[in-house]
């Protein structure tokens, strides 16, 4: 699967945010949600967030993994999150039944696609410093 990484950073700002409550979820639109004991976790746009004015937690960049990638699959995940933890870039995985999303701090936005481009290189075992499209 590194081999057919292909990281694609999303264009905007992400936010993750608590708005409280699940009962505002349907107006915000979130790109996720997740519910916890201390209440609902959830991805929406940096505008959305500030326009509800929702506590945000974490201001992020979306990278999409355009590999096609299983929920079963093994060690995808430890393996992006290696890279990005030696390059020093905090990473939140999101993995959907397609593809598999990252959320890093909005500052890493164009290091983390760089460093991702590296592994797959890498996988491949080609040291040039061509990117795919």
């Amino acid at each position: 699967m590194l081999r057919e990484l292909h990281p694609r950073l999303n264009e905007g700002v992400y936010d993750f945010a608590s708005p409280g409550t699940s009962d505002e979820l349907g107006a915000l639109g979130p790109l996720a949600t997740f519910r916890e004991a201390e209440g609902v976790s959830m991805v929406v746009k940096e505008a959305t967030a500030q326009q509800a004015g929702l506590r945000v937690l974490f201001r992020a960049a979306w990278i999409t993994l355009t590999v096609r990638s299983e929920l079963s699959g093994i060690g995808l995940t430890a393996a992006v999150a290696t890279a990005l933890a030696r390059a020093g870039i905090p990473c939140n995985v999101i993995a959907a039944a397609f593809h598999d999303h990252l959320f890093v701090p909005i500052e890493s936005a164009n290091q983390a696609p760089e460093t991702l481009r590296a592994l797959q290189r890498d996988a491949l075992g080609d040291d040039s410093s061509s990117s795919p499209p």
